[in-house]
């Protein structure tokens, strides 16, 4: 049974490289100030057998009663022994048997044993070990030597913990603690027991004298942390001790020790620690070992943000980021990435932590999409939604219903909320994802044009953290080799709907964005679609309408043209009619908009949506007509689908639509040039609520003759332009001005207008005298909104 020390060699030779100081070019005599020095050179006489770590265990056992003078005559007299078998069990206090009889009656206190000794003379007991006590001698005796020497390594370790967490509970003076955390350093590194807890219990007895003695010096702090630091090469450090770490981080940033002794334990970190999730969500923000100890990922954390306020700053952290991908290009650690992303999405929430705990008198994202309000003005039937800019849950709703409502603006500490009392529409946006879906995340951060401002301010430290660490998520997604996971990573959008709406966080993320959307590769830009039906990803967010937007659509025109081209290169018919008829039913509008302004990608997306005849509505089908036509790329590649397809030919012939809406964000200037592309005599419904029209645009609209349903809720549409419209557009029937800055003056004008039966004012500066006055002089009207005017 007996094992030789062959087995320990590799350990050796591996113990020795790991011995290699962790503070760089500091000198000799700094090092041994400082402590690190001497747990260097000890750990180099670590040679021979290795144990394991007993905990319990068979032995035969015999206790001595006898006078000291006596001792070496009754250990020299096997007549004078009698040996019981016990299972013995090394606790943390004291050794105890599982039958608690004859010998081991009474359990053996580590503060009880004055010594441990291998028994080695000659007529000594084979393979046996010496415990001395007040007053006697108990003797171990093991099957062979090798369990004889584990006995002894381990009972000599339980003792010594033993009297070091007694000696370091109650410290006395500091000098004297520093050199017994040395010595208890020293004494895990030449151990030749090999344990998880070797190591981890000379941290945990630091962690707790930290946790508990508060006032310690700088200087305290670094002489301590240098002499654990050889511990920390190979382990975590334990919770109390992550939160002295943070303690040094957050108040000695330009430490030396952060970059010397934190280092490796961070790098340590970030390559050991499993990412293996339960659940997506919280695998982003904790990840396995994060979930059980989170202080690391908070040490992490910090470590960072210490990196970020030396004098290089972001230099130092894109550094330290380099070297953890390695300097080949595919990074050999697959759990550095994940680990990383971990850390970036905790900071960017915590970032967010006081606008998400002042919530609770805001609506949930599930509160919106069920239709419920704040608990302060519960109402029945009253659904709730924030407004889209997408044309879809605006357009061809300039009816007389339309016109009685008006949007209750609702004021949160998060986002301004529109409660919308109407009922079909509330279920006409609700039926496309379902009854049962989660909300949807961008559909709650869709607000109109008149409440899109994010009243979000971050103090100047958590700016400083957003700006770290998404510009940390920049440099990961500057890695060919890291991007696909990173934009899987990603692809459920696993930031608060706080960040998403805060215009700083949205543009500098932007650039991630973009690095996925010009990826060749598929398994990265088609992350940027939804995780699953009914759910919106980064191609929502991004898309003209939607809050993160800021570019009038151009990456949201990249986003379109990797994706389609993606599904036509695959060679499926399906999944490029899929794909097409999920921009129709959500990004229509959008799509047209960009269109108009001369995109060739929205050009061929529109022509491919005709080609594929994705849109069942003549009038749609007619607005995209006149849309290509407004543009030379969109005409030439129009005439060409003309060529292949005869039949858009005759339904152009049969005159223009009856009905348009023009895209939210649409311009005067756009407005025009599709007026001018094609006939729209036929027209009689024109929608430009949301868009950003003004009274330039009625030169135009008083050229559309059978125009019977107007609707200009929330544009910057004017009395000017007003004035105009009533002098031409006299058999207008239906008007809808709300929340324009329209006045009295142009109102008057409005008298004029004998066949208008529906007028909306509602949010207007109308006065009551001008109300009494369009009352006697439009017999007509038959339903008016006034509410939140003068007149109201």
């Amino acid at each position: 049974m007996d094992r030789t020390g062959g087995s320990g060699g590799g350990s050796d030779r591996r113990q020795t490289e790991e011995s290699k100081p962790l503070l760089g070019e500091m000198s000799a005599p700094e090092g041994n100030k400082m402590g690190a020095a001497p747990c260097r050179r000890t750990l180099l006489h670590c040679n021979g057998m290795r144990y394991k770590l007993l905990q319990e265990g068979d032995i035969q056992v015999c206790v001595i009663r006898h006078p000291r003078t006596f001792l070496s005559k009754i250990l020299t007299s096997k007549f004078l022994r009698r040996w019981e078998p016990h299972h013995l069990t090394l606790a943390d206090n004291s050794v105890a048997s599982a039958t608690p009889t004859g010998y081991m009656e009474n359990s053996i206190s580590y503060s009880a044993i004055e010594d441990v000794q291998l028994l080695s003379w000659e007529n000594a007991p084979k393979y046996c070990l010496q415990l001395t006590i007040p007053g006697g001698t108990v003797l171990l005796q093991a099957a062979n030597s090798y369990l004889r020497d584990q006995w002894f390594h381990s009972l000599q370790w339980k003792k010594k913990i033993y009297k070091y967490k007694k000696v370091l509970s109650n410290p006395s003076r500091w000098e004297v603690v520093l050199k017994e955390i040395r010595t208890l350093v020293d004494m895990a590194l030449t151990s030749p027991l090999q344990d998880d807890s070797i190591h981890q219990a000379p941290l945990e007895i630091v962690s707790k004298l930290l946790s508990e003695n508060n006032n310690l010096t700088t200087q305290d702090h670094e002489s301590i942390i240098v002499a654990i630091a050889p511990l920390l090469e190979n382990n975590h450090p334990p919770p109390d001790l992550c939160e002295f770490f943070c303690k040094h981080c957050r108040e000695r940033p330009r430490s030396m020790v952060v970059i010397e002794v934190f280092t490796p334990v961070v790098q340590r970190i970030l390559k050991h620690n499993m990412a293996c999730f339960t659940s997506f969500t919280e695998s982003l923000l904790f990840g396995q070992d994060f979930g059980k100890c989170p202080r690391l990922r908070l040490f992490t954390q910090e470590y960072i943000l210490a990196l970020n306020e030396l004098n290089a700053g972001m230099e130092v952290v894109k550094k330290f980021i380099q070297s953890m991908h390695g300097p080949t290009g595919q990074c050999p650690h697959p759990r550095v990435l994940p680990n990383l992303v971990a850390v970036c999405l905790a900071a960017i929430y915590s970032c967010y932590e006081e606008f998400i705990n002042s919530r609770d008198n805001s609506p949930s994202l599930k509160e919106i999409r069920n239709g419920c309000q704040q608990q302060c003005d519960r109402k029945p039937n009253l659904p709730l939604r924030l407004l889209h800019t997408s044309p879809d849950l605006v357009s061809q709703e300039a009816t007389l219903t339309e016109s009685r409502l008006k949007p209750v603006i609702v004021t949160s500490n998060e986002i301004h909320v529109e409660v919308e009392r109407n009922n079909t529409a509330n279920q006409k946006m609700t039926a496309n994802v379902g009854n049962d879906s989660e909300p949807n995340l961008i559909d709650c951060l869709m607000v109109s044009p008149t409440c899109s401002t994010m009243s979000i301010e971050l103090s100047a430290q958590a700016d400083r953290i957003l700006g770290c660490y998404v510009e940390i998520l920049k440099m990961l997604s500057d890695y060919d080799d890291w991007r696909p996971a990173l934009a899987s990573l990603l692809q459920p959008i696993p930031f608060p709907k706080e960040a998403l709406a805060h215009e700083k966080f949205t543009k500098e993320l932007k650039y991630v964005i973009q690095r996925f959307a010009e990826d060749p590769r598929q398994e990265v830009h088609s992350c940027l679609l939804s995780v699953r039906a009914g759910k919106d990803g980064w191609f929502q967010l991004y898309s003209p309408g939607g809050v993160a937007c800021d570019d009038d659509g151009e990456l949201f025109a990249s986003m379109v043209r990797v994706c389609n081209n993606v599904h036509i290169l695959m060679g499926s018919c399906y999944k490029t009619k899929k794909f097409l008829l999920s921009l129709a039913e959500n990004k229509l509008g959008p799509c047209m908009l960009l269109a108009l302004r001369g995109n060739q990608t929205m050009v061929e997306i529109l022509c491919l949506m005709l080609e594929y005849n994705i849109i069942d509505n003549n009038d749609t089908q007619l607005q995209i007509i006149s849309t290509l036509e407004s543009t030379d790329v969109g005409k030439r590649m129009y005439e060409q689908l003309c060529d292949r397809q005869r039949e858009l030919k005759e339904l152009q012939r049969k005159g223009g639509p009856t009905r348009l809406t023009l895209p939210s964000k649409s311009t005067d200037a756009d407005l025009a040039r599709l007026l001018s592309s094609g006939s729209f005599g036929n027209l009689e419904n024109l929608s430009l609520a949301f868009t950003n029209v003004t009274s330039a645009c009625a030169e135009h609209l008083i050229k559309l003759p059978s125009l019977k349903q107007l609707n200009l809720w929330s544009t910057q549409f004017g009395d000017a332009g007003l004035r105009l419209l009533s002098e031409h557009l006299t058999m207008l029937q239906v008007l809808n001005l709300c929340e324009t800055p329209v006045t009295d003056a142009g109102l008057l004008a409005l008298s004029s207008m004998k066949s208008l039966c529906s007028l909306n004012m509602n949010s207007t500066k109308l006065s009551a005298d001008t109300y009494e006055d369009l009352k006697a002089k439009l017999p007509n009207l038959k339903e008016v909104d006034v509410r939140y005017t003068e007149a109201w």
